[in-house]
């Protein structure tokens, strides 16, 4: 891991010290509260929560439900967590199945901490969403990307590198599909190879699928490990209510497991949050059960900002990108840049529009830029003037 240097000697850990600091909040730093800012380096979108999720949450807090709850989660959340897994994939799941986190990033730090000890290694595919890497090597164990191949027809996944990367210490692979921030997404050919190395080798599979939903492909979602595997397949789903339902702040995720571990990860939220707020909870629950048709119309609206985007800045002639198959991510290269840390800035100044470097994401990301597409199309249409003209 390469953190902040230390001047002097602290009183810290290791570990602690050595975090890395953020390349997308750098950019943030730099250009936040600006006036004509048009703010696309985050994941997230620009609408508040629907008022059909938050009057329940608000509802269940103005009636008192403000008191230790179910480490696992309520009853009727994970009851609905199941409706929800029916509805979109087909599988039959009961509440026993389902334990509530803190964000998603709590369920995957829960992942982790259930299958790797220190010193272990997990395999993860790059250009990557830097959280996974770092929050396992805070835990002292070690992150081994294996990357993506660039095409401006698509990313692509050789799944030998995967097989080559093993070492005795591997215990996991992560896969994120549809990715952040790539846009690439498993396809079922690609799933079951995976699952076949994770067998042969007796690792887990830890699955974010969060971005399932946001899918631009044949078919109303991407597919699905839960399309390819059996019940004694050793697979973590991790996700989060963040995306799908405008719910970043929130802060409310999910682990889908088999339900032989949930006193497992009952016993990790006891020693971490001690659970979720309830009045939350019912929030989430009213989102799972009537939130299909807003995700729908995000989901919609998001394929057209994409549109948009392609057709600005396909003629630029420094841009190259391959369009992507899921979430809602452009993840675009531009001739002559390196260091797109610095470029970010300079361009968030001379534009106003922010971007991520590619080079917060790791192995791969050098020379790229992400842009959350998950806005108004007003402000996609400007940012993507702006930029064409920028890379032209």
């Amino acid at each position: 891991m390469s953190g902040v240097k230390r001047l002097r000697p602290l009183p810290l850990s290791d570990r602690a010290l050595e975090a890395p600091p953020s390349g997308i909040v750098a950019v943030v730093d730099h250009a936040r509260g600006r006036q004509g800012l048009i703010p696309l380096w985050v994941g997230e979108g620009d609408q508040p929560t629907p008022d059909f999720i938050a009057r329940p949450a608000c509802e269940a807090l103005l009636a008192g439900e403000t008191f230790y709850t179910w480490q696992q989660g309520i009853p009727e959340l994970r009851a609905a967590l199941g409706r929800y897994f029916l509805r979109h994939f087909g599988v039959e799941a009961g509440p026993d199945r389902f334990i509530v986190t803190g964000s998603g990033m709590q369920a995957i730090k829960l992942a982790i901490q259930a299958v790797v000890d220190p010193g272990d290694e997990c395999i993860y595919l790059s250009p990557a969403w830097p959280n996974f890497a770092a929050a396992l090597e805070i835990g002292g164990g070690s992150a081994v990307p294996v990357p993506l191949d660039f095409a401006e027809t698509g990313w692509r996944l050789d799944v030998s590198r995967i097989e080559s990367a093993i070492t005795p210490r591997t215990r996991a692979l992560f896969i994120n599909t549809p990715s952040n921030p790539t846009g690439w997404a498993a396809d079922r050919p690609a799933l079951e190879a995976l699952i076949d190395v994770a067998r042969r080798h007796d690792l887990w599979i830890i699955a974010d699928e969060i971005y399932a939903l946001y899918w631009y492909g044949e078919g109303p979602r991407a597919p699905s490990f839960l399309d390819v595997s059996r019940p004694d397949d050793r697979i973590l789903y991790v996700n989060t209510f963040s995306k799908n339902w405008a719910m970043t702040g929130w802060r409310v995720g999910w682990i889908m497991a088999n339900p032989a571990l949930m006193p497992i990860f009952e016993n990790l939220v006891q020693y971490s949050t001690s659970g979720v707020p309830q009045f939350l909870q019912r929030g989430c629950t009213a989102a799972l059960d009537e939130g299909d048709a807003h995700v729908a119309g995000q989901r919609e609206r998001a394929e057209r900002a994409l549109g948009i985007l392609a057709d600005r800045l396909a003629p630029a002639s420094r841009v190259r990108f391959a369009p992507p198959q899921g979430a809602f991510y452009l993840f675009f290269a531009v001739d002559g840049v390196s260091d797109t840390l610095t470029a970010a800035k300079k361009i968030v100044d001379r534009t106003g529009v922010g971007l991520a470097p590619g080079s917060a994401f790791g192995a791969g990301g050098e020379g790229f830029f992400r842009l959350c597409f998950n806005r108004d199309l007003r402000q996609i249409e400007r940012a993507a003037d702006r930029l064409a003209i920028e890379f032209g």
